[in-house]
């Protein structure tokens, strides 16, 4: 029997697929979970063999900024768990962080319900489950080109937020947030903050 944990912020679809996965003989749902720290937690207690993670999911007081962040302290307190992640948004970024992070494979939602029950029995095995047009756009797209503190400063300023909420945000001076905001938005070639933030969200690299 595999033993599946859901990791998702929307109720509908984990009870959704809480019902498909448990009408397979050889799949059982251990724990379901709505936020990044709760994923981790319930992989803590139930010890799942696959977890299926969604990108977008909120934080829960855990540190990151979304689901893939949860993948580095899930695998810490369940070594032995696969993760596949299955999400909306299939970005070459998210794809490249999920794999870095240590994801085993990668699925958008919109894929039939058949390559996903495929896909959990493959990652269980230990073999690799990722879309493979997303692959192949990821290794066209290449690395982010922003650094670690880029990246943080720019997802910072989503929503308008001003220069002196950011520094205050990422703990930096008004000064380096601006210096980070222009650093990002040339190495983007953006033309203003708003297409950088796109530029980056789009690629998945924030």
């Amino acid at each position: 029997m595999i033993r599946v944990l859901l990791a998702d912020d929307q109720e509908l679809i984990r009870t959704a697929l809480a019902t498909t996965l448990g009408l397979e003989d050889d799949l059982e749902v251990v724990g379901v979970a709505g936020s990044c720290a709760a994923a981790v937690e319930a992989a803590a207690r139930t010890r799942p063999d696959v977890v299926l993670l969604d990108v977008q999911m909120p934080t829960g007081g855990l540190a990151g900024e979304d689901g893939i962040d949860a993948i580095v302290p899930l695998l810490a307190v369940a070594p032995d768990a696969r993760v596949l992640v299955v999400t909306t948004f299939g970005r070459p970024g998210y794809l490249r962080r999920a794999l870095e992070a240590g994801a085993i494979g990668f699925m958008v939602k919109d894929a039939p319900i058949e390559r996903l029950l495929e896909g959990i029995r493959r990652a269980n095995r230990g073999l690799r489950q990722v879309d493979p047009e997303l692959a192949a756009a990821s290794l066209s797209l290449g690395a982010s080109p922003l650094t670690e503190r880029e990246g943080q400063v720019l997802a910072a300023s989503v929503g308008g937020a001003t220069t002196a909420e950011i520094a205050a945000a990422v703990f930096l001076s008004e000064g380096t947030v601006r210096n980070y905001l222009s650093a990002a938005i040339g190495k983007l070639g953006a033309r203003n903050r708003a297409e950088a933030i796109r530029t980056a969200v789009d690629n998945g690299w924030i």
